[in-house]
C-alpha cells in the first residue's frame, strides 16, 4: 500500500480500475458537479483537442440523441498556439480558466489538486519526428506533471490519455504503473476501436478466432498505424483464452508485403473480405493501387495471428475482418468515421465521462498498453530494415469486458 489514503481516493474518484462494460446507450451524466482539467498540445478546428474538449463544453450527439456534457471543463492548458487557435475564444465563451502550466491547471491556481478528472490530449502540434518515424508527442511528460500533483496532493483522479501512451515502450509501461501505484482510473486509446460498425460485428468472449486483420489507408507513420493496431486488438482480445500478450512483431513495406501474402504470413482472402466492406475502395488490383503498402505482422504468445495493413491508394477507411473456427467465410465490417462531424469521437467521450463520474472503465487500459508497445517495436522493426523483433516484454495478459464496448447504430 502506498502513502495515498485509499478510502479517501475511492470516495472521491470512484471504484476500482478493473474494466466494467456499460450497457448501450448510457448517458454519462454526473449525479453532481464534476470538474475536469483539459490539457492540450494545440487547439484548432478538427484537432483532437477540438474533438474531445469541445464535446465536454458543448455536449455531443450519438445517432439521433443529444448528450449534455458529463463534466464541466474547469481549466485549460494549451502548450502551442496554432495560427487558427480556437481555445481562447472557447475558454472565454464558456468561462473556462486558462493556466500557463499543467500544475496550475490541475490545482486551479492553488496548492493542491482541485479537479475530478484530467483530459490529456497530446495530438497535433509542432513536435519533432525521430528516425523511427515516430512523432515525439509529450504524453509521458504531461503524465509526469500530473503524477507530481497527485503525489503532492495525496490523492489522484481519473485520467484519459488520447491515442497511444508513448512512442517509447518503457514510458508507456511507466504510465500504467503509476496508475496502479497511485490507484487512479486510467483510460487511453483511439476512437476508431469504439466507433460505429457497418455492419454490426461483434462476438462473445471465448470465440474460437483463427486470425484477425485491420485494413486502412496510407497514413503509415506511427499515429496512423496505431489506429489500425488498436482496431485489430479490440477484436483479437475476444478470442478463446483471452489476451496473453505479443511474442514478436515485424513491419513490412512495399514488395515485401505481397511476398508475405504469397508465403501465407497473412491471409489474402481476409484482406479482400475486409476491403469488400469499404465505401471508398479504389477499383483494381491491390498491388497496383496501393502506393506504399505496409503490413504490421503481430505474433501473439498463444500462437494467434494478427495483421494490420495500410493500403493508401486502395483503401481510405478503417476496415476489419476475422476468421472464426468452423465458419465457412470470414466476417468483416467498416469501422465508420463520420467525416462531416467527427462523431466517431462521441462514443469515446461518452465512455470517458463515465470514467470521470463513476470511476469505471468500458475497456481495460491494457489494450492500449499492449498496442502502444507493439507499435513502438514495429517502428523499430521498420528502422532496422523490416526485421522481425521478439517482444518478451509484451507478455501482457488481460480479460476483455464481457460486453464489447462500441457505438451501436449507423452513426451520424
Amino acid at each position: 500500500m502506498n502513502a495515498m489514503d485509499r478510502r479517501r481516493f475511492l470516495r472521491l474518484a470512484g471504484t476500482a480500475v478493473a474494466a466494467a462494460a456499460a450497457p448501450w446507450p448510457l448517458s454519462a451524466a454526473a449525479s453532481g458537479p464534476c470538474k475536469i482539467a483539459a490539457l492540450a498540445t494545440t487547439y484548432h478546428v478538427r484537432s483532437h483537442a477540438d474533438n474531445f474538449i469541445t464535446r465536454f463544453l458543448e455536449g455531443y450527439w450519438i445517432n439521433d440523441r443529444y448528450y449534455p456534457p458529463p463534466c464541466r471543463v474547469a481549466s485549460l492548458y494549451v502548450e502551442q498556439q496554432h495560427p487558427a487557435d480556437i481555445s481562447d475564444r472557447l475558454a472565454r465563451s464558456w468561462g473556462v480558466a486558462r493556466y500557463p502550466t499543467i500544475r496550475e491547471a490541475l490545482t486551479l491556481g492553488g496548492d493542491t489538486l482541485a479537479v475530478d478528472g484530467v483530459l490529456l490530449i497530446a495530438e497535433h502540434g509542432d513536435y519533432p519526428i525521430n528516425v523511427r518515424n515516430q512523432k515525439l508527442y509529450p504524453r509521458y511528460r504531461y503524465m509526469e506533471e500530473i503524477v507530481k500533483v497527485f503525489r503532492q496532493s495525496g490523492r489522484g483522479v481519473p485520467v484519459f490519455n488520447d491515442k497511444q501512451l508513448s512512442y517509447d515502450w518503457d514510458q508507456s509501461r511507466q504510465m500504467v504503473d503509476w496508475s496502479r501505484e497511485l490507484e487512479f482510473p486510467f483510460m487511453a486509446g483511439s476512437s476508431v476501436s469504439v466507433t460505429f460498425r457497418r455492419p454490426e460485428l461483434d462476438f462473445p468472449l471465448e470465440t474460437p478466432l483463427e486470425e484477425a486483420m485491420a485494413v486502412g489507408g496510407g497514413w503509415v507513420a506511427d499515429g496512423g498505424l496505431f489506429h489500425l493496431l488498436e482496431t485489430l486488438q479490440c477484436f483479437a482480445e475476444r478470442r478463446k483464452g483471452g489476451e496473453t500478450g505479443v511474442k514478436a512483431v515485424q513491419l513490412l513495406a512495399d514488395d515485401a508485403v505481397w511476398k508475405a501474402a504469397a508465403e501465407g504470413r497473412f491471409t489474402r482472402g481476409l484482406m479482400e473480405t475486409a476491403l469488400s466492406r469499404g465505401a471508398k475502395v479504389t477499383p483494381g488490383p491491390v498491388e497496383e493501387k496501393a502506393r506504399q503498402p505496409v503490413a504490421c505482422l503481430v505474433e501473439y504468445s498463444d500462437g494467434f495471428r494478427g495483421s494490420a495493413l495500410a493500403l493508401g491508394g486502395k483503401a481510405a477507411e478503417y476496415l476489419a475482418a476475422v476468421r472464426i473456427q468452423g465458419e465457412p467465410a470470414p466476417r468483416s465490417t467498416l469501422c465508420y468515421i463520420p467525416i462531416e462531424n467527427s462523431n466517431n469521437f462521441s462514443p469515446l467521450v461518452d465512455s470517458i465521462g463515465r470514467m470521470f463520474t463513476r470511476g469505471t472503465l468500458d475497456y481495460p487500459v491494457e489494450r492500449t498498453l499492449l498496442t502502444s508497445g507493439a507499435l513502438s517495436f514495429l517502428m523499430e522493426s521498420w528502422h532496422r530494415g523490416q526485421v522481425r523483433i521478439e517482444t518478451p516484454m509484451l507478455n501482457i495478459s488481460y480479460r476483455a469486458p464481457e460486453a464489447s464496448y462500441h457505438a451501436r447504430g449507423r452513426g451520424s
